[in-house]
């Protein structure tokens, strides 16, 4: 038996861009918390926080399917 390196699925960029996405994940629902609008209806928790969530779940996807260069 050869001892091989194991072979893992994701290299350190995309651990990196992982932990981005996580942290824009967070921001999101600090910033529709921080809301003080009945309900949540104003700027931060109808507008401002969803898109950080937006960016936060695509950077996600690409931090998933991003190859780097070997």
């Amino acid at each position: 038996m050869t001892n091989k390196p194991p072979v893992f699925p994701f290299d350190r960029a995309n651990y990196f861009i992982m932990i981005v996405g996580l942290v824009l994940i967070v921001l999101g629902f600090v910033i529709m918390a921080m809301d003080k609008e009945p309900y949540g209806f104003g700027f931060l928790g109808i507008t401002l926080g969803p898109i950080i969530l937006l960016l936060g779940f695509l950077t996600q996807f690409v931090a998933i399917f991003y190859k780097s260069k070997k």
